[in-house]
């Protein structure tokens, strides 16, 4: 009798529900078959069943937080069940353990993650039956009956879970030593935190705070344009004046000098230029880009997307969700027909058959053997729902799996562009710039919203004279580099290599996924979120004063680079191929830790952070229970105080008499700090405040208490007051 262990009880049930079964606790009987003829065991982990141990269970002195026990290195490392899921791994070890199964069938999920996971729990099972490995991409019946027909052979991925083993050992010796370090070196300069500390979420974060600081200290700057409407014997548009291909102008006075010259002076036609351009359609999907162009279009945080995904996945809709490729191979690419004419009789898809290529067998932008790794890129299955049926979130990710898969069957989009080059009274120079759809193409079927900077513009030739009718001077201002987004996040992770100077491990870097894996990188922005290390607004990523304090400790170490991250990659893929070595790799590791702990004691003595860091950092509740807050100044409704409360300034009172008076923390884009506050509360106003951001428009201004409105408003000085908030 066989036992099959899969990841998640979800998929437990989906590989047994092909066969006659009955349901037991904990685990699935399955009947004598034609695949097992002796019946067979299912049953699951649940997710990770088993942890690395926490280092007191290595050294008990090792559980007080101190300078003196680090570093912490075990010798042989340990795992343990984890509290919550004893039951399970219980029944696990029952059926491992019972005489009349002789075969154990791996099913974890494909990756390395699901190898790592099945593989602890039969380790700690003391398990040594021989084993099988199944390797499936989608979880459809015809899938899983193939899987079965073709189980790997247990070395072909141990590998794999060598690689997964040591990547968990070497981050437990990182994080568990540098969180400790900083954490207690930053509570010398009064951060009361804990500070944690990672291989990939710490380069993230740093990538994070580096954008933080080029818009803290951008210096905006206005500046003009002169824009000229023009008819051209009836046809009419507008273009910029440019000199030398700038069309900025830096003083107004020059800009109006300009549209003065120009009014009412005749206008001729002295340049088209037309320049076609074609557009392939895009890649089928892996995870990442998936990720980014869920959040894209309908703000979804990165794990939310692989949430959902993973519910397509165990319903047999879509293919495996991990994925890291956008390529198939010629095996796959052959079940496309039958999948796109099931597809073509769904209302909405209906639309765009028949379509206009029938195969992609010979396509290489799609099917390259070469480029698929462990799975191929996320696609429909043959197992079509009922669209009406899903939830709303899985329809949305559904539909972009399946156009991406139409689209992939349709020709290249082209567009002409053209640029208009019009002469005002022989000198002065305007440029327009217009867009012409030639052939639709691909875009039928995936209407991607582009800006409305290019609008059509009538049939002109060289030559051809008319009048300037009309000349507006417009005033802007220079922006500052736009915030991440949390999709945006993924492809910086996903793309980290181009943050490294050294060419050689960029190369490295991109052959290695860059910072973390498919699986990996949603979790990782989450535990930034859950740590404090970032907030996110309206979609939009800010670097708290935790995340600065914590980065500009660190400062040049190796620890917040890529290129470790990139180093550390290449080794560990090494391993996954068999050809580096998981012991050297662990010495290595333990030589960083060492070098960490002695640079960063050395470093922290020369520490300064900014009177305005200081005072925007909020510790955690559990370091400050039982304390009262910095009283900022008196509360504008009550006898109460105004006191940090970490997210929002509010009243002391709220307990004893709900008092709601509050003060946002951040407005527009700024984080307000307390010396503000208590100039808002003692004074009525704060200092000029720059670089509020508001649809992409960014402005200086004070603060203003208005105690009548019980409001904040914006304090300009040329300006009558503006409402920020209700307090």
């Amino acid at each position: 009798m066989k036992l099959i262990i899969a990841e998640k009880p979800d998929q437990g049930s989906t590989l047994a529900s092909i066969f006659k079964s009955k349901k037991q606790n904990g685990f699935i009987e399955i009947f004598p078959n034609e695949t097992f003829t002796n019946g067979a065991y299912v049953t699951w982990a649940i997710g990770h069943l088993c942890q690395l141990v926490n280092p007191e269970a290595y050294e008990p002195g090792w559980k007080k937080w101190s300078l003196d026990n680090l570093p912490m290195i075990p010798t042989q490392f340990q795992y343990e069940v984890t509290k919550d899921k004893v039951k399970q791994f219980s029944v696990i070890q029952k059926l491992v353990n019972n005489p009349a199964v002789t075969e154990i069938i791996h099913a974890g999920d494909a990756g390395r993650e699901g190898e790592l996971i099945i593989r602890n729990i039969l380790r700690i099972t003391g398990c040594r039956k021989p084993m099988k490995r199944l390797w499936i991409s989608s979880l459809t019946p015809n899938s899983i009956r193939e899987g079965f027909k073709k189980l790997l052979d247990e070395d072909h991925t141990r590998n794999l879970y060598f690689e997964a083993y040591t990547r968990a050992c070497a981050d437990w010796v990182v994080g568990m030593n540098a969180s400790r370090l900083y954490s207690l070196l930053l509570q010398k300069q009064g951060f009361s935190d804990v500070f944690s500390v990672g291989r990939v979420q710490t380069p993230t974060l740093a990538l994070i705070v580096k954008r933080e600081l080029e818009i803290e200290n951008f210096k905006s700057e206005p500046f003009w344009e002169v824009i000229a409407h023009f008819n051209i014997d009836g046809k009419k548009y507008s273009g910029k004046w440019q000199n030398d291909g700038e069309t900025r102008v830096k003083t107004k006075e020059m800009a109006e000098k300009v549209a003065a010259f120009c009014r009412e002076k005749p206008a001729e036609v002295s340049d088209v230029q037309s320049d076609r351009k074609e557009f392939q359609p895009p890649l089928l999907y892996n995870l990442s880009a998936l990720q980014a162009e869920a959040n894209k279009r309908y703000k979804f945080p990165p794990k939310k997307t692989l949430d959902v995904l993973q519910k397509l996945y165990q319903k047999g809709n879509v293919s495996y969700p991990r994925s890291d490729s956008r390529y198939v191979t010629v095996e796959e690419a052959n079940t496309f027909p039958d999948i796109l004419t099931k597809l073509s009789h769904i209302k909405g898809y209906d639309q765009y058959f028949p379509l206009p290529i029938e195969t992609l067998v010979d396509n290489k932008r799609y099917v390259n053997e070469k480029k698929v790794t462990d799975h191929y890129a996320i696609i429909p299955t043959e197992q079509i729902p009922n669209v009406d049926r899903l939830d709303p979130d899985e329809k949305k990710l559904y539909d972009l799996i399946v156009t991406s898969l139409i689209a992939a069957h349709y020709p290249k989009a082209i567009a002409e562009y053209t640029t208009v080059t019009t002469l005002v009274d022989g000198r002065a120079v305007f440029q327009s710039k217009g867009k012409v759809q030639i052939e639709e193409g691909w875009r039928k079927v995936i209407n991607q919203k582009e800006k409305e900077d290019e609008p059509a513009l009538p049939q002109l030739a060289k030559g051809e004279q008319g009048r300037t009718v009309k000349v507006d001077v417009k005033e802007s201002q220079t922006q500052p580099p736009k915030r991440y987004t949390e999709g945006q996040l993924i492809t910086l992770m996903k793309t980290a290599g181009k943050h490294i100077e050294d060419k050689e491990m960029e190369k490295i870097l991109s052959k290695t996924e860059g910072l973390g894996t498919e699986a990996t990188r949603a979790g990782i922005i989450t535990m930034l979120k859950d740590r404090k290390y970032i907030d996110v607004a309206k979609n939009l990523v800010y670097a708290t004063a935790k995340a600065r304090i914590l980065i500009e400790a660190i400062g040049q170490e190796i620890l917040a680079s890529p290129e470790m991250t990139a180093k550390w990659e290449q080794k560990l893929k090494e391993i996954s191929e068999g050809s580096a070595s998981p012991k050297n790799f662990m010495e290595q590791t333990n030589k960083m830790v060492y070098h960490l702990i002695s640079s960063g004691v050395d470093h922290a003595a020369n520490w300064v952070f900014s009177e305005e860091v200081r005072e925007n950092f909020t510790p955690s509740k559990k370091m400050t229970k039982g304390k009262g807050g910095t009283k900022l100044g008196k509360c504008k409704k009550c006898e109460g105080s105004i006191v940090d409360k970490g997210s929002f300034y509010g009243c002391s009172n709220y307990q004893k008499n709900q008092c709601n008076f509050t003060i946002s923390k951040k407005i527009l884009g700024k984080n307000i700090t307390q010396k503000n506050v208590k100039l808002l509360l003692s004074e009525g106003k704060t200092e000029l405040i720059e670089g509020f951001t508001n649809k992409d428009k960014t402005f200086n201004a004070k603060l203003y208490l208005d105690e009548q409105e019980k409001r904040v408003k914006f304090l300009f000085e040329e300006h009558s007051p503006k409402t920020v908030t209700k307090l």
